[in-house]
């Protein structure tokens, strides 16, 4: 018989959107497969439906908060229900931009140098200038700490830093990083398995929430990527060890600068999107991993005590 899937999605983050598309998406394989599924907002009446379906496996189709910090990851735990993707520690470390630097340097991994601003300290804008100047130059980049899809991110000069800081005055915290110029490339681990990378060309200022998930923007992607295959394996390496350094479960897809030579990366994503425009089924595919092998592969990979 084949199994009850609760897809979860939706949720309160600002990503709400691309989960509803994930959930749809894989919803859509699932029943052509003759699963049984229902997807589910988690919202006041999630653990009475959770409860009352009793599924085999929760699908867990959430983006940002919420959804990919260990909340849900918790809850599900609690419930002793087996979920997919990765665990409530490796969930909360991953999201935390600045915790999994932290990590990632401790580890010998290379990322752009930042450093955290807190809106309640009011640094004067004298001072804050000067620290971004000695500790990295500008450009910058300022984003939440606990944010995905590129959700607030601004590329900033020192003529345009403080109009760009005041749209993140929402967020307490936030992460000042250096820019790093050059390709992007993102990689996709599964498991053990170094599925595959690939690389994209913006044809916006760069890889931004809607040159994600906008067929309009254009994003040019290039698979395989095209540089020499040590560097290919160097990159790959990378991503496996920082999926493994925190504790990641399932899939996850690693985002990367590659820049004179040398990869930084920038984060990793416990909670990769799976729209038609997503970068892991088209890793997959071309890795001849169709999209519903990838999402049974989820599937059957899902447990407790994650």
């Amino acid at each position: 018989m084949k199994k009850k899937i609760l897809i979860l999605a939706g949720g309160y983050s600002k990503e709400k959107e691309i989960s509803l598309k994930t959930a749809k998406a894989v919803n859509k394989e699932l029943i052509n497969k003759k699963y049984l599924t229902k997807i589910c907002e988690p919202d006041g009446n999630f653990i009475k439906i959770l409860r009352k379906y009793k599924p085999n496996v929760v699908f867990n189709a959430l983006h940002g908060r919420y959804g990919e910090d260990g909340y849900i990851q918790a809850i599900l735990e609690t419930e002793k229900v087996k979920y997919t993707h990765s665990g409530v520690k490796a969930s909360s470390v991953a999201i935390d931009k600045e915790l999994s630097k932290k990590i990632f340097l401790k580890n010998k991994i290379l990322t752009p140098k930042y450093f955290k601003y807190i809106f309640k300290d009011k640094i004067n804008k004298k001072n804050l200038l000067s620290k971004i100047k000695k500790t990295m130059g500008f450009p910058v980049v300022i984003k939440p700490i606990n944010e995905g899809s590129s959700v607030g991110v601004y590329i900033c000069n020192k003529s345009d830093f403080y109009k760009k800081l005041i749209k993140l005055n929402s967020y307490d915290e936030i992460i000042i990083e250096k820019y790093i110029p050059g390709r992007d490339i993102q990689v996709a681990i599964l498991g053990n398995k170094k599925l595959g990378s690939i690389e994209l060309k913006p044809k916006r200022k760069f890889y931004d929430y809607k040159a994600k998930y906008d067929s309009k923007a254009k994003t040019e992607h290039i698979i395989p990527i095209k540089i020499n295959k040590k560097k290919i394996k160097e990159v790959m390496n990378i991503a496996y060890k920082a999926h493994k350094i925190l504790n990641c479960r399932g899939v996850t897809r690693s985002d990367f600068k590659y820049f004179r030579n040398k990869f930084y990366l920038l984060e990793i994503n416990t909670q990769p999107g799976m729209t038609s425009l997503s970068l892991v089924p088209e890793i997959a595919k071309y890795n001849n991993m169709s999209f519903i092998n990838l999402i049974e592969w989820i599937i059957d990979d899902a447990s407790t005590n994650r």
